[in-house]
């Protein structure tokens, strides 16, 4: 197989992989929103029987806070479009109602201009929710931009 050369002039650069795929790489992005997992907040208010008050009564109220459902955000990869249709066809197979049999693990990389990790993660369970390409203009210069959405349910660095 070709080693993969990635030309660019940004200061980093991000590599999709998803398990058990046939390609090296599935996807090289320059742009990633989404990374957010946060801890729901679940308080429960308790009466105690410790004396408060002016009355120097029993039934004291307290506030406590415990961690409940973690939640993830989705994904938003970008990139410029490119030839491949592996993220396309992915999406369209969700589509045709096959995304429990879709859901797809996988890592996301930074690596930085000198080809060097930076950080990495992984997500389980992830399908494409969301496919976009920018508007098309024969008269213009701007390159075409390829928009995917992940809706993952665990999401985690390793690195």
């Amino acid at each position: 197989m070709p080693e993969l050369e990635i030309l660019t002039t940004c200061r980093f650069y991000l590599e999709l992989k998803l398990k058990d795929s046939n390609d090296a790489v599935d996807g090289i992005f320059m742009d990633c929103k989404g990374f957010k997992c946060s801890q729901e907040v679940i308080e429960i208010c308790e009466v105690t029987p410790n004396i408060w008050g002016k009355d120097k009564k029993p039934g004291q109220l307290v506030r406590t806070k415990l961690p409940g459902n973690i939640k993830t955000n989705n994904l938003v990869l970008r990139r410029g479009m490119t030839a491949s249709k592996t993220l396309w066809k992915w999406f369209e197979d969700v589509q045709s109602g096959n995304w429990a049999k879709e859901r797809r693990d996988g890592s996301l990389t930074i690596y930085d201009q000198a080809s060097k990790v930076q950080a990495r993660f992984e997500f389980q369970r992830a399908w494409p929710s969301n496919y976009t390409i920018t508007d098309v203009s024969s008269g213009n210069n701007d390159i075409e931009i390829e928009e995917l959405e992940l809706a993952c349910e665990q999401f985690k660095r390793i690195q």
